[in-house]
């Protein structure tokens, strides 16, 4: 009770301070009161007051900054190839977590021997049940374990495998790979589920507003007819009855080859990487050797690219729900770019393809959106009928396309084509020295702002050595990049217009002009005022 009394008096006084001093400093002052202030202020300004240096020079007295460096052994790429022919490759990447995957030289541009559709079906049916994992979702399961996730992509030339888990379970990880691409069961059950799935993804495309999947699907179709490149991604609905166990095995029998495999790895230790890539992909093989299936040797051919123009006349679906947006015509249209090797071009027609830019006229803008890129400038900020306008560069090792995909309403589509063929005809006329170096800026910021994720990092890692053999650094690409000078832009855009045309059409598509004439167009190369051209 002592103590208790006691505390009470000291709170109440403290409270009452308190209090007393707000009513001080609250009342009014005098004159006099407020002339002695400003003279104490005054006086503790002067002596505490110093010079500021401008910011333009450097503080003085200061010791040398030391910047801490990066080991060689810590940035490069290590790449270990298997007496089997598997290459192994790493590099160091700090954190609790690792990506690692695999890189198969596979893809629809090798499916000239097979029915159209088998790496659709493929990407449908990866992490299912294998040999050492039978169960259904095992798979998923024991990935869990570790913490992980895991994903597998077709795309037209390289096929991937990859997950991401906590580092301590990287042999693990390893053994849940190699059975999934080495070791399928791909029972019938599975094959049915994933036409089933195929179909319906058909479907979804059908009823979707938006159509970047379908246009650059048909667009590759158009300009390599019937060869290499030129295959569907996209499994043809009248195939899907066609591919069974017994082809999807035959495929894989002679695509999923040690020559044509990179296992790679980011954030793990390269020796056991190594170790467990000979213990689960060399010493363990692969379940087709049991069974019979026919050697068909693998496509090798350069693509031949033939240009065209692939028409859909079809009643493409609105956006849902009160957005007041227009049911658009789409048309995108290209030309041949140049290949990911054996050519100096690549990085330029990068530039390029940034320096045309482009996107929505719904864009919430700003520079970093493409507010200063010439599509914007010279098309959605003058055609208020265009509803989008975007340039596009797929490069390949051994060719690329480089096309224009716009959107607007039918009965602008002849305008629409006019505006798209004349930026085209003129993308090498007048480059502005500002516009050029906010392209290569671009372009290096989005270099290096991809590469701070993990899983980019692990798939430009494995693309680079399954095309080139080993992998460039940023640092490379960042030097070439600041050198693309507009003599570069120029030469690439001569090596394109000498090209035909491709063209692809969906939609209400009526006002569309021939082929013949938007070439007649685009080999004339106009200036000044397009309409009335045809």
């Amino acid at each position: 009770m002592a103590t208790a009394y006691c505390k009470t008096p000291v709170v109440m006084k403290s409270r009452l301070s308190s209090v007393s001093c707000l009513k001080y400093f609250s009342r009014k002052k005098s004159f006099k009161e407020l002339n002695t202030s400003c003279k104490f202020s005054t006086k503790i300004e002067n002596i505490c007051s110093f010079n500021q240096p401008p910011l333009t020079e450097t503080l003085p007295n200061l010791p040398n900054v030391i910047y801490s460096k990066h080991k060689l052994d810590n940035v490069k790429t290590n790449i270990t190839q298997l007496p089997c022919g598997i290459r192994v490759a790493s590099e160091v990447a700090y954190g609790e977590f690792c990506t690692v995957g695999v890189a198969i030289n596979s893809g629809c541009r090798y499916e000239v021997a097979y029915p159209s559709g088998v790496n659709h079906f493929l990407e449908k049916l990866a992490f299912s049940t294998t040999s050492n994992f039978p169960g259904n979702n095992e798979i998923l399961d024991e990935i869990e374990k570790y913490n992980g996730l895991c994903d597998a992509q077709c795309s037209r030339d390289v096929v991937l495998y990859a997950a991401s888990a906590n580092r301590k379970y990287v042999d693990n990880i390893i053994k849940v790979l190699a059975d999934v691409v080495l070791r399928p069961r791909i029972t019938e059950d599975e094959v049915m589920a994933a036409s089933k799935a195929i179909l319906f993804e058909h479907d979804t495309l059908m009823i979707r507003p938006e159509q970047d999947q379908l246009l650059e699907n048909l667009v590759h179709m158009a300009a390599f007819q019937q060869n290499t490149l030129g295959l569907s991604k996209l499994c043809p609905i009248e195939n899907v009855s066609q591919i069974n166990r017994q082809v999807l095995l035959t495929y894989l029998k002679n695509h999923y080859v040690p020559e044509r495999i990179v296992v790679g790895g980011v954030g793990v230790d390269h020796q056991q990487l190594v170790d467990s890539v000979q213990k689960y992909f060399v010493d363990e093989k692969p379940s087709w050797d049991n069974e019979k299936l026919d050697k068909i040797s693998i496509d090798t051919s350069i693509p031949q690219y033939t240009g065209g123009i692939i028409k859909e006349e079809c009643e493409i679906p609105g956006f849902p729900g009160p957005s007041g947006l227009a049911v658009l015509s789409h048309v995108m249209i290209g030309l041949e770019s140049v290949p990911l090797v054996s050519t100096n071009d690549f990085v330029p027609s990068c530039v390029l393809n940034l320096m045309m830019g482009g996107g929505g006229s719904f864009s919430a803008g700003g520079p970093g959106k493409g507010m200063y890129t010439r599509l914007y400038r010279n098309v959605l900020n003058r055609y208020g009928w265009l509803y989008s306008a975007t340039a596009y560069n797929h490069s390949y090792t051994d060719s690329g396309l480089f096309c224009i995909h716009a959107s607007a309403e039918p009965q602008y589509v002849r305008d629409m084509v006019k505006v798209i063929v004349y930026e085209i005809a003129n993308m090498a006329s007048n480059i502005q020295r500002e516009e050029l170096a906010r392209a290569k800026k671009q372009l290096q910021s989005l270099l290096l702002m991809n590469l701070e994720a993990r899983p980019i990092v692990f798939e430009d890692m494995v693309r680079q050595i399954l095309a080139c053999g080993y992998r460039k650094r940023p640092e490379e690409l960042l030097q070439e990049i600041e050198n693309v000078t507009e003599d570069d832009i120029v030469r690439v855009v001569k090596t394109m217009l000498d090209t035909p045309l491709t063209v692809v059409a969906r939609g209400d598509i009526s006002k569309l002009p021939l082929i013949e004439e938007m070439q007649e167009l685009i080999s004339t190369k106009p200036k000044g005022k397009i309409f009335g051209r045809f």
